[in-house]
C-alpha cells in the first residue's frame, strides 16, 4: 500500500491487521510525503505487537517504510530504489516462516540428490 500517513479509521485498521495476522499474508506500506507516520509505525508492530479489543496479532505481518528516507540527494536513484526494495521486502521471509511454524507446516525434503539431467543443445 502507498499512503500519505493519514488513517481516519485506526480502530478498524488495527482490527483488520489483527484478524489478518492468522492468514498467509504480508502487508507492505510505503509512506509518501511530509506527514508524520506514527500510525504506520504502530501498525508495523516491530516494537509492540498490534492489538485490537484485547486481542494481540498472532504475528507481525506489516512492514512500513517512509519513502522520504530513500530519496538520494546526490542523484543516485538506482541505489536509493535498491535500498528501498531491500528494506520493503526485508521482513517477508520471517513473516512467511512465522506463518508456516504457527501451522506446523514443515518444508518437504529434497526430491532427489541425483545430478541434474544433461541438457542437449538444439541448433
Amino acid at each position: 500500500m502507498i499512503t500519505d500517513g493519514v488513517i481516519s479509521d485506526m480502530v478498524q485498521t488495527k482490527e483488520a491487521v489483527v484478524n489478518a495476522s492468522s492468514l498467509p499474508l504480508s502487508i507492505i506500506i510505503v509512506g509518501v510525503g511530509p506527514a508524520e507516520f506514527d500510525a504506520m509505525e504502530e501498525l508495523d508492530g516491530d516494537e509492540v505487537r498490534v492489538s485490537s479489543r484485547g486481542r494481540l496479532a498472532e504475528r507481525d505481518i506489516v512492514q512500513f517504510v517512509p519513502f522520504r528516507d530513500y530519496i538520494d540527494r546526490s542523484g543516485n536513484q538506482v541505489l536509493s530504489m535498491a535500498r528501498l526494495a531491500k528494506d520493503v521486502l526485508a521482513e517477508i521471509p520471517d513473516q512467511l516462516l512465522s506463518f508456516m511454524k504457527s501451522r506446523g507446516i514443515e518444508p518437504r525434503p529434497a526430491l532427489s540428490s541425483s545430478p541434474l539431467p544433461e541438457l542437449h543443445r538444439h541448433i
